[in-house]
């Protein structure tokens, strides 16, 4: 049998994993849409943009990039 104490605990565990796989599905999507923008843009614009970027996100976004659609 469960007591409340149990119930609650697995209730708060079951939200927070719920919060962090919105978050990185969210991420994940919200990357996807800055790369097909960024595909459909001139070579001269896309550098401008990446370089306006943190630069560890303009790196990872250069490296799937390349990855997948082979643009440097």
């Amino acid at each position: 049998m469960m007591s409340g104490t149990t119930l609650t605990v697995w209730l708060i565990c079951a939200l927070l994993a719920l919060g962090v796989g919105w978050s990185r599905y969210e991420k994940r999507k919200t990357r996807d849409k800055i790369l097909r923008e960024l595909i459909a843009m001139d070579p001269k614009r896309r550098e401008t943009v990446l370089n306006r970027l943190n630069p560890k996100l303009a790196m990872e976004l250069r490296e799937d990039l390349l990855e997948r659609y082979q643009i440097t």
